[in-house]
């Protein structure tokens, strides 16, 4: 028989009038399993997420895309529903109902009226606890996965930040494609995903969030019935804990090229950045918005509004455990590449050298806060908030409390942080014809 496991509630908002508008509560079960839910007032949807502790950078090379492979599979089937079965189950209550894979986790996810939470809840936990993996499905969906990796290599988006990726970080876990490659996917058998699956997809290596208009009890008992098939709640067990460093690991400088005859160059310019731990990223959250997060900042209005030289053109911040990586990724026809290059790192460096206004610095914190804000207003939002901040951050913090460090980031924070990290060596990923450059 399962015990109840531990709870506590981690935060409650209330509005003027004392009535609880939100609540987020814990249960850690004796197997290791959490629990996590946000119950919103005045909503009628519910969304659910299942974060597993693995993604491709968890892969040795001979299982590299296993990841990526297992979500597709999870879909295929169980002792007790089909494929059809899994879809039609959410289809015929409107539900929406996917899955994603990154280099340090994987997801599964649905929303749902708050009456059918029930069944999402129970597909989700029969799909991660009991499926099937046959031969059959994984040769099917092995050429669903080659597919998808031909049709990302066809965009020359996705090559640019993969080849900038493996810049930074080499033939390494982190740098390479979370998907795989043709002749990963293609050898891979059924029998190493099964021992992949069984190896990673434990209680402890798993997060249920939940968030809308919910009962924190009702979720525990309908996540403690679904996820008990097949004794995978049995036993006693600890989450695993998630891997936390603010120094962020060496990243190799340099330039990388792949030639395709294509009418546009892209290209990726940037330096080692922060980890997701790192006290500095409320102020490179600033420093990014500002630099290339929208219309009105100096990368946009600079490259694109001023001179005319591209049509993409943005910037942007990756946090990893031990790792991170900050760059400005641009999209040209092949003549405008020098001047593209020249103005990018002329810009960077009047970062570097000057910092922000005090315009750009206010604007850019508004922008990331009603960025936040308003993407907190769907339950969906808020589920992947509480599940990854379980997952990978140790703590979850209330939103006035992130909208408090993002209000008490300087002028002067933001310049120190400009000169540390556009001071440092750069790494350029370019993917184009050989007239570029």
């Amino acid at each position: 028989m399962q015990k109840n496991g531990t709870t506590r509630t981690l935060h409650t908002v209330k509005d003027a009038e004392g009535a609880v508008t939100s609540r987020v509560r814990r249960t850690v079960l004796p197997s290791g399993l959490r629990i996590v839910t946000e119950q919103m007032a005045g909503t009628r949807s519910a969304s659910i997420g299942v974060w597993v502790n693995v993604g491709s950078r968890d892969e040795t090379p001979t299982l590299h895309g296993c990841s990526h492979f297992l979500e597709h599979l999870l879909f295929k089937g169980t002792p007790e529903r089909t494929a059809m079965e899994i879809s039609v189950a959410l289809d015929a209550v409107g539900g929406e109902f996917n899955a994603f894979t990154t280099k340090e986790y994987t997801v599964f996810h649905a929303r749902v009226l708050d009456e059918d939470l029930a069944t999402a809840v129970d597909v989700l936990g029969d799909m991660v606890t009991a499926s099937t993996i046959t031969e059959a499905d994984v040769e099917a969906e092995r050429d669903v996965i080659l597919d998808e990796i031909a049709m990302h290599d066809d965009d020359p988006d996705d090559v640019v930040h993969n080849l900038f990726a493996h810049q930074a970080w080499g033939d390494t876990p982190l740098g390479r494609p979370i998907a795989g490659t043709e002749a990963s996917i293609t050898a891979m058998t059924q029998a190493q995903i099964q021992r992949f699956y069984r190896r990673h997809y434990t209680p402890g290596n798993m997060v249920v969030s939940v968030a809308g208009n919910v009962d924190h009890a009702d979720v525990v008992r309908q996540v403690k019935q679904a996820f008990a098939r097949q004794g995978f709640l049995d036993g006693e067990g600890t989450p695993t804990p998630s891997a936390q460093s603010e120094k962020a690991r060496k990243v190799h400088p340099g330039q990388t090229r792949t030639v395709r005859p294509q009418e546009q160059v892209n290209l990726v310019l940037g330096v080692k950045g922060l980890t997701r731990t790192d006290p500095r990223r409320y102020a490179l959250g600033v420093l990014n918005t500002a630099l290339g997060g929208g219309t009105s900042s100096r990368m946009f209005q600079e490259v694109r509004e001023h001179r005319g030289l591209a049509y993409s053109v943005y910037s942007f911040a990756s946090h990893h455990a031990d790792a991170g990586v900050v760059g400005v990724s641009v999209g040209c026809l092949p003549g405008k590449y020098d001047a593209v290059l020249e103005t990018v790192r002329a810009e960077l460096a009047k970062v570097a050298a000057d910092g922000l206004t005090d315009e750009e610095v206010e604007r850019g914190k508004g922008q990331l806060k009603g960025g936040l804000l308003l993407g907190l207003e769907d339950s969906g939002s808020r589920m992947s908030r509480i599940g990854k901040a379980e997952l990978v951050h140790d703590e979850l913090l209330t939103i006035d409390e992130v909208v408090r460090r993002i209000e008490a980031v300087t002028r002067d924070d933001i310049a120190t942080l400009a000169r540390d990290l556009f001071t440092q060596p750069e790494l350029l990923a370019v993917v184009g014809p050989s007239s570029a450059g």
